[in-house]
């Protein structure tokens, strides 16, 4: 900001100058006192200037309405709505979100450094804030095959960037606690620059909080009870509540703060489909779960707002007062969260739900570099046989809408020839992940109970954090026919059944993300739906977003990779036969 432009705010905010536009006959909300006051709202260059009694060039009558600051989502990544940056603050803007916090490690983990750039790149110039934390962990361990490999090197030069807060949640514990050179390094260099660190402390004891505490890592989403989250905030860290589309963890989480706590504590979303975002919102909806589950509305729209911006140090976001940016909502109530328009920069963008205000986007050149990222060998359905000495397995078990799984041995069916065969009767599907980026020929195996699939199979390359090919199935045959097709849209979602496409989406950008507008991405998701109830997919949990995490191996107790099974209690891989306990 120029001298011109703070003599400006500073003439409208003691009333020498008229301001740009005022604000009449609002409910203001006060996130600092947390009450509720009156008065006239002076905007100049996009800022709050003043409240009081002001004249402006515009006036708003906000006709008794509740003006609260927009919301900001403190931990999300772009990539699983499965649209461009642009299309995805379209998305959010409608429900009141106008900044987010994200980390690209998705991108990051097929493209590298051009992934980072291409997220930044596809960000500027929006009515709409995006900020970043660098991946830590390219790739998230060292028992998978990613596209990439970002050392701290690599990330050091993005620090420059002003829309990089820091760096982005660490999930490789071990690194962490074995000091290793480069991990150790990635934390120096963030925290040298006064930079944040985001935790990923899923399953970690109070010893291990300490060291997360000790490298200065001071948040964390992957709390699932209040007492892991009571754990966090004794500890100094910021509490995230998490209420995204496969991890719904807020509920359990709210009994952990009270009045004392409740300033550390902010919401996120981490991975929400979008069309979850469509119809139930994206903060906004944890702001209205919160509140029906006992939190106090202004300290909800707190959590939303204010509190990230502190989490982060956005000094002029997240509040209604003087020197903040105006970036606000006009409210119809504080129960439903009924939103009736949003501002951003102090002009309208959303009006009832429909967007106002925003520009064309044109694709950059980078874009064509991270359309040919799906490459992997001819497959046929024997690929995806596993033989069995005995019938005894070690298998994933899926919790409903959690991305902990539960590690079980049990009996499988088999052929004469000791080949596994489904069964719906205790819901056995073949799992395999695919390695799609360096052409290794990886083809890792297991079986997967609670998906809940009937017949066919279905295949994703959105599948966490490395991206390779995941496919689940009731049969080879089709499973082989799902990786030819997902290899001829060089990547995205499809659904088949008797060796036939029921639905699919083409996420040709790395493997994740398409190029289509987010109202068309919401269509073919819908078609999608409607495919798998055909297979009698399981009603319960969105069986696409599950089986994307099913390949994360930092996430306990048993996932999949390229190179098979993974237990996290061993940090090691083991075999898909069991062996018979004695």
């Amino acid at each position: 900001m120029d001298q011109r432009m703070l003599q400006k705010r500073i003439n409208v905010a003691s009333g020498k100058e008229t301001a740009d536009c005022v604000i009449k006959n609002g409910k203001i909300i006060d996130v600092f006192n947390g009450n509720i006051f009156e008065g006239d709202i002076a905007l100049v260059d996009g800022f709050f200037a003043g409240i009081g009694t002001y004249t402006g060039k515009t006036e708003i009558d906000a006709e008794g309405k509740y003006v609260s600051p927009s919301f900001i989502d403190g931990h999300v990544h772009i990539e699983s709505s499965m649209v461009r940056p642009s299309e995805f603050a379209k998305a959010l803007l409608v429900h009141g979100v106008t900044c987010v916090i994200a980390d690209p490690h998705e991108i990051a983990n097929v493209a590298g450094s051009t992934g980072i750039q291409y997220m930044l790149e596809q960000s500027e110039q929006l009515p709409f804030d995006f900020y970043f934390m660098l991946p830590s962990c390219v790739p998230a361990t060292s028992f998978e095959h990613a596209g990439a490999t970002l050392n701290s090197s690599d990330l050091l030069p993005f620090y420059q960037h002003p829309r990089v807060l820091g760096l982005a949640e660490v999930m490789n514990y071990p690194a962490v606690e074995s000091c290793d050179a480069d991990m150790l390094q990635k934390l120096t260099d963030a925290n040298s620059l006064h930079k944040k660190i985001d935790g990923h402390a899923a399953g970690l004891t109070n010893q291990q909080l300490n060291v997360y505490g000790s490298a200065h890592i001071t948040t964390d989403h992957e709390s699932t009870t209040a007492k892991e989250a009571q754990a966090r905030l004794r500890n100094g860290m910021y509490l995230m509540l998490r209420e995204g589309t496969v991890a719904k963890d807020l509920i359990n989480l709210l009994p952990a703060i009270n009045q004392n706590n409740i300033h550390r504590c902010l919401f996120v979303t981490d991975d929400r489909h979008l069309d979850d975002i469509h119809h139930e919102g994206s903060i906004d909806y944890n702001v209205r779960l919160a509140i029906a589950h006992g939190i106090e509305p202004i300290n909800a729209i707190k959590m939303a707002s204010i509190h990230t911006a502190q989490c982060f140090g956005l000094a002029n976001q997240g509040a209604i007062a003087p020197g903040y940016k105006a970036d606000f909502l006009l409210l119809n109530d504080l129960s439903s969260i009924s939103i009736d328009s949003v501002y951003k920069s102090g002009e309208l963008v959303c009006a009832q739900g429909e967007l106002i205000h925003f520009p064309e986007v044109q694709p950059l050149g980078i874009e064509d570099t991270l359309k040919n990222t799906v490459h992997f060998h001819e497959l046929q359905a024997t690929d995806f046989a596993i033989s069995f000495a005995n019938n005894l397995a070690n298998i994933i078990e899926i919790i409903p809408n959690s991305l902990i799984t539960k590690h079980l041995v049990e009996k499988v069916n088999v052929d004469d020839t000791g080949v596994f065969q489904y069964s719906s009767d205790i819901d056995h599907l073949t799992l395999a992940v695919i390695e799609r980026h360096h052409h290794t020929r990886n083809i890792g195996l297991g079986i997967v109970k609670g998906l809940g699939l009937k017949s066919g199979a279905i295949a994703t390359t959105v599948a966490h954090d490395s991206h390779n090919l995941i496919i689940a199935g009731t049969n080879n045959k089709d499973m082989a026919v799902a990786a030819r097709t997902i290899k001829e849209m060089q990547g995205g979602l499809v659904v088949i059944q008797h060796g036939k496409v029921l639905a699919s989406l083409s996420l040709p950008i790395a493997g994740l993300m398409s190029t289509s507008p987010y109202q068309q991405v919401i269509t073919k998701l819908a078609e999608i739906d409607q495919a798998l109830t055909k297979l009698n997919a399981s009603q319960q949990f969105n069986p696409f977003l599950t089986l994307a995490f099913l390949a994360l191996p930092v996430i306990p107790e048993i996932k999949l990779t390229d190179q098979g099974l993974f237990l996290t209690s061993s940090f090691s891989h083991i075999p898909i036969e069991a062996v018979p306990s004695t």
